[in-house]
């Protein structure tokens, strides 16, 4: 295919929302990266602050968390481009190559991982250090999409799902083990949001996710009133529930929430301008510039900059069902479900923890959010979305 040709029929509203989404990430984290000890260090006061508008502007192009997120949307892109240009049909003689890769990835971890705040998630190579979780996210949606693809007209009852869940399930261990139980959630979301597009009776698969969801409330209950034995920890557990009272914990765990809550509802109309953010720029939000970073977009640019964002991503999210209905076989369908599925649990989530009515789980804000591994990977999927649209019709080639 020429590369005139390929250009031509990209699909540029994707490309552009993604873009506005990733620029608009960035001045968020450039405020959300600038604290009190900056003005310490230039011998400034807080009465001094309004004076210091364009010192202000300068030291945040030259934060180093801006830098640093803006080469990884760069490679991002070049990665993307990647993705886009070798034909999604091809990707299937590999999915078995790329399954043995994820799970090895995802082991070497448990043996050669670097531990930070309690978790064993990240493989230090050299300077870099980036998250295997975040790339088996898509090398599942790849994978399953095969797998699902192969079985089209056979998932019609527990017995032909149970292959399925086995599949999803053995790299779900690995990532358990780590712990990330974040990563584990997004997992069950791309398995069922997949099977319910596979499987030729929808509705069971609607009843195993309630069933499920049911019986890991049920087991969560279990322990709280009986202490009954829960496959998680202590602190996950506690993060999962705190949302429900974050009150009942100020100084601990319901203590993000609860600034969160305060950085939101103090943020009006207009919000307080950036880098004015007081739960911010004082650091009584905690990790503000990845999990809580919309908590900063709200509060520095108001209910109208957060609902500009939310806007953002749901074009973006249209954008994505649309190129599953437009593919041209199950195979790419199930791929653009993946992703969407995907992105769609990553955007519920983590706003939804920021106001309290969702479990903490440590999910960025995807193109938004600081962090390399998340942002290749969500640059890498969304090539996956643009392969999809490019190839929708056999009459374009």
């Amino acid at each position: 295919m020429g590369t005139r040709r390929l250009f031509k029929n990209l699909d540029f509203t994707l490309i552009g929302v993604t873009g506005v989404i990733i620029m608009f990430g960035l001045v968020i984290i450039g405020s959300a990266s600038t604290d009190y000890g900056w003005w310490m260090r230039l011998g400034l006061d807080i009465d001094k602050l309004q004076e210091a508008n364009i010192l202000q502007r300068l030291l945040w192009m030259k934060k180093e968390y801006v830098f640093k997120q803006a080469v990884w949307a760069l490679l991002g892109a070049g990665v993307a481009a990647a993705v886009v240009y070798i034909p999604y049909e091809d990707w299937r003689k590999y999915t078995r190559h790329l399954y043995v890769i994820n799970l090895l990835m995802l082991g070497a971890v448990l043996v050669l991982g670097h531990t930070a705040m309690g978790a064993q998630r990240w493989i230090n190579i050299g300077p870099f250090v980036f998250q295997p979780s975040e790339f088996a996210k898509l090398i599942i949606i790849i994978t399953l999409a095969d797998f699902l693809a192969k079985r089209e007209g056979r998932l019609r009852n527990f017995k032909e799902l149970l292959p399925t869940f086995i599949f999803v399930g053995v790299p779900l261990i690995f990532i358990l083990m780590q712990p990330d139980l974040g990563t584990s959630l997004v997992f069950i979301a791309i398995l069922f949001g997949m099977l319910f597009t596979a499987s030729s009776k929808p509705w069971l698969v609607s009843g195993l996710f309630g069933a499920g969801v049911a019986g890991a409330v049920g087991l969560v209950w279990a322990h709280l009133k009986f202490g009954t034995w829960i496959p998680l920890h202590d602190y996950q557990l506690k993060r999962l529930t705190i949302f429900l009272d974050p009150w009942s914990d100020i100084q601990g765990a319901g203590y993000h929430v609860i600034q969160s809550q305060i950085a939101i509802g103090s943020s009006g109309l207009w919000g307080k301008g950036l880098m004015r953010g007081t739960q911010s720029f004082l650091e009584f939000l905690p990790i503000r510039h990845t999990d809580f970073i919309f908590s900063v977009l709200a509060e520095e640019t108001g209910f109208l900059g957060a609902t500009l964002m939310l806007v953002l991503f749901g074009i973006f999210l249209y954008r994505g069902v649309r190129i599953a209905i437009e593919s041209k076989d199950t195979f790419g369908t199930l791929l653009a479900v993946g992703v969407v599925s995907m992105f769609t649990f990553h955007i519920l989530v983590n706003v939804g923890m920021t106001i309290a009515i969702m479990p903490i789980t440590g999910l960025p804000l995807p193109l938004f959010s600081y962090g390399g591994s998340s942002m290749i990977t969500n640059m890498a999927a969304i090539g996956v979305l643009l392969n999809i649209y490019l190839r929708r019709q056999k009459i374009i080639f």
